[in-house]
């Protein structure tokens, strides 16, 4: 009787990770030791990797993957990977792991900086950022350098307010500077001061001595990506400086913001509205991590369309003249879309 032909079982899924770990392993003392903690802690990309190029590259099979032919190893390596394939998959993650991806090997550093791939990762109102440079700056550039270019802050109106993409994300980021808004007594040097401050994104500040009617005002016009949009206020009780090398807080002007709250509200265009109210000091002048800085959360608001451009106003007041308040720091307002906000909310406090 003839016995029938002997087939390699086909590989089970934890097999095949087993194979990808010990495949990416061999890469490692090649490649370098960076590729370890992206590739190892994530065996689904690694295995998407080497299957997909086992559909490209002529001659692999199951016996190839198990890495045994005649008793010797002779399974896929990373540089067996088409930089077609690299590039489809390099897609779903983020522009830091690309960059790092990009030092494994020739397809991947190609792969890496293909226009077709940081064009996905630019916002679809790039162009409108690239508007507020010289275009000597960006002319020669390529989809990856524009990314580059583009996450370093754009200044724009007279430098008072900035515009960058998230590096993560690649979502368009917005702050105003407290020069940008209307602050009712600011020209009187008897109630309002400018602070030079290395402290702030602007490297000034509005500090207030003392006022009866408070309030803050401000509004943007801008092309925004589609998304969901946060604003905040950045703001500190008391001023600072620095002392021998050492931050040094200073509160003899702050008073007041515990007898009633400041409203905060924001309105777009389209007719969005928030607001809410915020006591800037406990019932005993005290305020919780009243030696930083502090994001006080406005509202949201959704943009449907880049065109028309969206305007957005807000305003923060207290404007209870039966009691006078000061010994605060105004720095800037920030516009954050959402998921980057929430991010930001994990590594320091918002309030």
């Amino acid at each position: 009787m003839l016995s029938s032909p002997h087939f390699p079982p086909s590989p089970t899924i934890f097999h095949r990770r087993e194979i990808v770990r010990d495949e990416i392993k061999k890469n490692i003392n090649r490649y370098g030791s960076f590729a370890s903690p992206l590739l190892l802690s994530s065996p689904r990309l690694g295995e998407r990797l080497l299957t997909v190029s086992s559909q490209r590259v002529m001659g692999l099979s199951f016996s190839n993957l198990n890495g045994e032919h005649n008793g010797s190893s002779i399974g896929p390596s990373l540089g067996d990977i088409p930089e077609s394939c690299v590039a489809c998959v390099i897609l779903h993650l983020t522009p830091p792991e690309i960059c790092n991806l990009a030092r494994l090997n020739r397809a991947f550093r190609g792969a890496a900086s293909s226009d077709s791939v940081w064009e996905r990762k630019l916002p679809s109102n790039y162009k409108d950022l690239l508007d507020l440079l010289p275009s000597e700056r960006y002319r020669s550039l390529s989809k990856k350098g524009v990314f580059a270019l583009l996450s370093r802050p754009i200044p724009f109106d007279d430098g008072n307010k900035e515009v960058w993409i998230d590096r993560l994300t690649g979502r368009v980021c917005m702050a105003v500077s407290a020069r940008g808004m209307a602050i009712t007594g600011i020209e009187d040097r008897r109630y309002w001061n400018w602070i030079d401050t290395e402290e702030s994104r602007f490297h000034v500040v509005a500090y207030l001595q003392q006022i009866w009617w408070f309030e803050v005002d401000g509004a943007v016009r801008f092309n925004l990506p589609p998304g969901t949009y946060c604003l905040s206020f950045r703001i500190h009780l008391g001023r600072f400086s620095k002392r021998l090398g050492r931050r040094v807080c200073h509160f003899e002007h702050t008073h007041g913001w515990e007898i009633k709250p400041v409203r905060f509200s924001l309105s777009t265009s389209d007719g969005q509205e928030a607001s809410c109210e915020y006591y800037l000091a406990d019932k005993e002048g005290e305020q919780t991590g009243r030696e930083s800085w502090r994001d006080y959360k406005v509202g949201e608001f959704v943009v449907g369309c880049s065109e028309p451009a969206t305007e957005v106003q807000w305003s923060m007041k207290q404007i209870d003249c039966t009691h006078s308040k000061g010994g605060i720091c105004v720095d800037s307002v920030f516009i954050i879309p959402i998921d980057v906000k929430e991010r930001n909310k994990r590594k320091g406090g918002v309030k």
